[in-house]
């Protein structure tokens, strides 16, 4: 294939999607993995994801990997351990046998995809949850500080959140709403203490695996369980601070216009995050024009390796 293409990889703490795409934007391959969030997996487990990864679609459409134009590899972590930093740089040079590449956090792939590459702002809600921009050349990052004490809004964040809602009510300190017996059937508990081991006994949930039970919360609010409808109402808010932040910081003119975007796995939960979500945004009176995603995070960080390569996709 004499075409040039461009590879695309979004790493997430429960996920990594790969993609090829040619000039004319046309998918040629894509793939899906296990995270590369060395936290949980280490560098050598990050360079085993990535090198199954790119394998899988270079084999896919037919491409030698010295043919790929340009690649972004938008990875967990990327930009918060200057030592890690350093090995994660080295890796896709090592995998594709060139230096046609660039790395970055992985929100730089929400705000590419959601935005098509555009100046404005994404909001990213998956596992953990950050915020990315850019304006005029600008860019800025605001959160993605970690579940010890951080990602506020996240899948993680939202399960948690519902986990202690279910020990208050399993004790009286809450009423029992729809959330308790939906945890109940969800997770095969016989007894509410047996919810203790099946989060933290031999064989628990990783990190990745308890943010999935933001499900579950999003179930139980769907059912009208008034708890886990705050919880969303909380998250929202969260997310719309971390929106008006990178406002702040992007410098954005008073009254001009800025496309907001998201993506994450939390804002598969719908209008019960959207909603409180888009009237957060609108109480903060920044000008923020919600706008649903264009594009998937993994085909954002394609385009934006051809952007890295001067070549403009069309819309």
């Amino acid at each position: 294939m004499d075409a040039p293409c461009f590879l695309g990889v979004d790493g997430g703490g429960t996920k990594t999607r790969f993609v090829l795409i040619d000039a004319s934007g046309k998918v040629l391959a894509e793939a899906q993995l296990g995270t590369t969030d060395v936290t949980q997996v280490g560098v050598e487990g990050a360079v085993r994801v990535l090198g199954e990864g790119i394998a899988q679609v270079v084999t896919q459409a037919g491409v030698d990997r010295a043919g790929i134009a340009h690649a972004f590899f938008g990875l967990p972590c990327h930009g918060e351990d200057g030592g890690v930093d350093q090995q994660l740089d080295a890796i896709p040079g090592e995998l594709l046998g060139h230096d046609r590449y660039a790395c970055g956090n992985d929100m730089v792939c929400g705000w590419a995809g959601s935005l098509a590459c555009a100046d404005g702002i994404n909001i990213v809600a998956g596992t953990g949850s950050i915020g990315y921009g850019q304006y005029q050349g600008r860019a800025a990052r605001v959160g993605g500080w970690g579940e010890v004490f951080s990602d506020e809004g996240s899948a993680y964040w939202i399960a948690v959140r519902g986990l202690n809602a279910y020990s208050r009510m399993s004790d009286g300190r809450l009423p029992k709403g729809p959330l308790h017996a939906v945890f109940n059937r969800a997770l095969g508990l016989q007894r509410d203490l047996d919810l203790c081991a099946r989060i933290n006994g031999a064989g628990g949930l990783a990190r990745g695996e308890l943010a999935q039970l933001s499900r579950l919360v999003s179930e139980a609010a769907a059912a009208g369980d008034a708890v886990a409808l705050a919880i969303f109402s909380d998250a929202a808010r969260e997310l719309a601070a971390i929106a008006l932040a990178l406002h702040r910081e992007l410098r954005f003119p008073a009254g001009t216009p800025v496309p907001l975007s998201w993506s994450g796995g939390a804002f598969s939960a719908g209008e019960l995050l959207l909603q409180p979500f888009r009237e957060a945004l609108a109480r903060a009176d920044a000008g923020f024009v919600p706008t649903a995603p264009k594009h998937p995070p993994h085909y954002g960080a394609a385009l934006y390796a051809a952007r890295l390569a001067g070549v403009s996709i069309p819309a």
